[in-house]
């Protein structure tokens, strides 16, 4: 029996195996190409669809002029009654703004009978999750808390709608990826409303790519991440996060191309996402080309100014330059956005200016002492020279689970200690390959 594509947002529905549009119960006829791009539309709903994208996806075979699209969205609009639901992007696309459940089930076409947790019993729960879902785009220190809130909101109003709970799963990663709770209790919390949302809907994308954010950045279970984010992917191709840990995890697992040219098919999806642009300033970090870095990063920065991670980016891409002039500016502007006090930020320069980078190794080292995460004190006296303590704040990070290892074969960060046999060992204790082995 074959698998039914359905979308549902609002009081409409659209059938795209049945090729049906339907508002309640009531078929509303479209003209066959202006149902082919409500569908290219609403298959990417909240992300821009370039305006080339559309005419190679609608028209494949024949060559078309832009001004065609202007003249099947001014249809569909009056289809839908709101102009509001299709927003242009001038000079650029089309998106789809409203919060659309996709429902992939054996039948025998469209039935208004829907299933339990495919639809929100609370129509605000709609814009909860779309509230949640833009927070979580913007990958800050200061949205994630909201977005944790707007889906633990969702939750409330409708205990069995799956996209809730996969919504707060992925919340929950990023807490604990951005140290904004116990990364334990963030991760127990994320696995929980993982597998209750695959419990409701095991055909939901965003369940699956959920449930592999948890076993890729707490469980370190490879094979299981990348199952999980293979199913995501194949129920829905279009699934922006799906590439962007799918990327990341392959570049963990040392293919730095292939993660690249993942997390490249999410900017395809999201092009004016910070955080899109950030993940892929990171693949270039991999890599160590160190000037894509810094332009990926600032690209981030120019969608988001007070993007914290993409300023330690480009900090960090200066360091590894030999610019250490430019590296501790950007490390100055960095610590001024996480609100150092003006004074503290004035020591900081006094002690560059004496000691140079190693007097500010010495500088942070004393002043992490008894605050600072395992992680960072073994990059600390890793770069200071004293390699016995940095293994062993690198033992005490692994034996927690610490996030931010999951690259530790192959990110620059850890060349500090990569010429010692230790380091290869602890590569290898995480499941992971050494490079060049």
């Amino acid at each position: 029996m074959r698998r039914h594509e359905v979308y549902r947002f609002g009081e409409f529905a659209l059938d795209v195996n049945e090729r049906r549009f339907l508002k309640s119960e009531e078929v509303i006829p479209l003209a066959p190409k202006a149902q082919d791009v409500l569908v290219a539309l609403v298959r990417q709903a909240g992300f821009l669809v370039g305006k080339r994208e559309l005419l190679d996806v609608v028209w494949p075979d024949a060559s078309v002029e832009e001004g065609i699209l202007a003249v099947h969205v001014a249809a569909l609009r009056k289809a839908l009654g709101d102009r509001a639901l299709i927003q242009t992007v001038p000079r650029a696309g089309y998106r789809f703004t409203a919060a659309v459940t996709r429902i992939s089930a054996p039948g025998e076409g469209l039935s208004m009978r829907w299933p339990i947790g495919v639809l929100p019993a609370h129509p605000a729960v709609f814009e909860l999750i779309g509230r949640g879902r833009s927070c979580l785009l913007t990958a800050s220190r200061s949205a994630t808390p909201k977005a944790v809130a707007a889906f633990r909101d969702a939750i409330e109003l409708d205990p069995t709608y799956a996209a809730a709970h996969a919504g707060l799963a992925l919340a929950c990663c990023a807490q604990a990826e951005l140290r904004l709770t116990p990364v334990a209790a963030a991760y127990s919390e994320a696995r929980a409303a993982a597998l209750r949302a695959l419990a409701m809907d095991d055909s939901s994308a965003d369940a699956q790519v959920a449930l592999a954010t948890v076993l890729f950045l707490s469980d370190w279970n490879w094979t299981g991440a990348k199952r999980s984010l293979e199913r995501a992917l194949e129920l829905d191709p279009g699934h922006t996060d799906g590439w962007l840990v799918y990327g990341r995890l392959m570049e963990a697992l040392g293919d730095l191309e292939q993660g690249l040219a993942a997390k490249q098919k999410a900017l395809e999806r999201q092009p004016s996402s910070a955080a899109v642009h950030l993940q892929i300033a990171m693949s270039y970090w991999n890599q160590r080309r160190y000037d894509e870095v810094i332009e990926w990063a600032n690209r981030s920065l120019a969608l988001d100014p007070a993007h914290l991670l993409a300023r330690e980016f480009v900090a960090g891409a200066y360091l590894k330059k030999g610019d250490l002039d430019r590296h501790m500016a950007e490390s100055i502007a960095h610590a001024a956005s996480h609100g150092v006090p003006a004074e503290a930020l004035d020591e900081l320069k006094r002690v560059y200016a004496l000691g140079g980078r190693a007097g500010v190794v010495e500088y942070a080292l004393r002043q992490a002492v008894g605050s600072a995460p395992a992680v960072q004190l073994a990059l600390l006296h890793g770069e200071s020279g004293n390699l016995d303590e940095a293994f062993r704040q690198l033992d005490a990070a692994i034996e927690r689970r610490d996030p931010s290892l999951v690259h530790l074969a192959v990110a620059p960060q850890w060349d500090c200690l990569r010429d010692d046999s230790r380091f290869a060992e602890r590569v290898r204790s995480m499941g992971l390959t050494p490079p060049g082995l």
